[in-house]
């Protein structure tokens, strides 16, 4: 096992490890990564003398598997389980399977994804990487047991968590939207002097050349190095090690451009860390299953979202707009919202509803819907909160969620239906 930062160019003892691909016809190692964005990383930090193909397409990933030209294969977790599910992938035949930072998919719900991405892959050699080992303790009983350790524990010598080194902001970016969103943070902080460090060379190399002279010639420089001069903004156009965040700090205010599974590693560096909103950032949310963005996707298309956003909106003051997404996402897992499947709570016990009576109903011409609507747009509420619906002749009945039924009534106050003024009330003695 390999302690680093969740970056694979903070990983190069990796390429060290893995067998030479020689001219093989099928992949001879395949690196499980937590997001689509890491495994785009272990392609473009590769030495040349290794060939790794980053998943970003099932189609082409499948098809370039059948005529034998892939050597090295990084996938997230995510496009790795397809591959593997139609026999594209014949992990039985993989030599060496590397786990890249599972802190995120063993700490969710791709604990068991991974776990089954193992024991397809039985025999082959193992190299696991992370930057929390004791947070993978369990994991690594399973997988990795007694397996050597190489790198440093983040543990004090009482062994607890060592302390974060410096503060900063941070932003989640994919993978191939970096300079994007360099130039967006210049545009939005507009620095009169700014650094964007990385540790490669020819990263910096081809940042600077993207870049321009002209932005040089503004107060802009790009390198690697960690310490210089003082500016007013030092972007890490990639992860730091603890002792590079704290250098780089001290030369001015940082802001660090995550993917959303390496949070997590910057949360452990830096306090308070906070999120930088930049054009376009409430777009990046974190990777998912590829059937949640496509419902995701349709759903925007289909129709507003106003009312949501509004709602919203406060979080997204507070936190990275990535981070509302997910939360939401856990949310639903939790109380088994989504497409006809139901998930149980992470408690075990089941919703508990709270009856509302209203004063509207048929005689006011009513429905279903114009209950749901105010409700949603009005008062805030999701849909999950919402139970069964009865519309009466003169009044109507709804269920709501326990948690939010006593803010309902005050919430309703002044709302009108169909041009009817709404008055509502709960009733604790028909809880669900």
């Amino acid at each position: 096992m390999l302690v680093t930062p969740p970056a694979p160019e903070q990983a190069t003892l990796v390429w060290e490890l893995l067998a030479d691909p020689g001219g093989a016809a099928r992949p001879v190692a395949v690196i499980v990564c937590p997001d689509r964005s890491i495994a785009l990383d272990w392609a473009t930090t590769a030495p040349p003398a290794q060939s790794v193909h980053a998943v970003s397409s099932l189609a082409r990933t499948t098809r370039l598997l059948a005529g034998g030209g892939v050597q090295i294969l990084a996938a997230s977790l995510d496009d790795l389980t397809p591959l593997v599910a139609s026999a594209a992938v014949k992990l039985a035949e993989v030599g060496t399977v590397v786990v890249a930072w599972p802190e995120t998919p063993v700490a969710g719900p791709g604990r068991e994804a991974l776990d089954a991405v193992l024991a397809e892959a039985a025999n082959a050699h193992r190299i696991i990487l992370s930057w929390n080992p004791p947070a993978l303790r369990e994991f690594l009983d399973r997988h990795a047991f007694r397996a050597p350790v190489v790198g440093p524990v983040p543990l004090d010598d009482t062994a607890r968590p060592l302390p974060p080194v410096a503060s900063a902001r941070y932003t989640i970016v994919a993978a191939d939207d970096r300079l994007g969103a360099i130039r967006g943070a210049l545009d939005v902080l507009d620095p009169k002097s700014a650094v964007i460090w990385t540790p490669q060379g020819a990263h910096a190399d081809r940042l600077g050349a993207a870049l321009g002279s002209g932005e040089r010639a503004a107060g802009l420089s790009v390198g690697t190095d960690v310490s210089g001069t003082s500016c007013d903004l030092v972007v890490c156009a990639r992860i730091p090690t603890r002792a590079q965040l704290a250098a780089l700090a001290a030369r001015g205010p940082v802001l660090m451009l995550l993917s959303a599974a390496q949070l997590g590693y910057a949360r452990s560096l830096a306090a308070p860390l906070t999120p930088l909103r930049l054009p376009g950032a409430s777009g990046r949310a974190a990777d998912a299953v590829e059937a949640l963005r496509r419902r995701v996707g349709a759903r925007l298309e289909a129709g507003e979202v106003n009312a949501e956003l509004l709602a919203l909106e406060p979080l997204f003051e507070r936190f990275d707009p990535a981070e509302v997404a997910a939360a939401l996402l856990a949310l639903h897992r939790e109380q088994g919202a989504g497409s006809g499947e139901r998930v149980a709570p992470v408690t075990g016990a089941a919703p508990v509803f709270v009856k509302l009576f209203v004063n509207v109903g048929k005689k006011d011409r009513a429905g279903a819907k114009d209950l749901v609507g105010a409700l949603i747009k009005e008062v805030g509420l999701q849909k999950e909160d919402l139970g069964r619906i009865d519309v009466r002749e003169t009044f109507s009945t709804v269920e709501v969620a326990a948690g939010v039924a006593d803010d309902v009534p005050k919430k309703l106050a002044g709302v009108t239906i169909r041009g009817r003024r709404v008055q509502a009330r709960t009733d604790r003695g028909k809880s669900i």
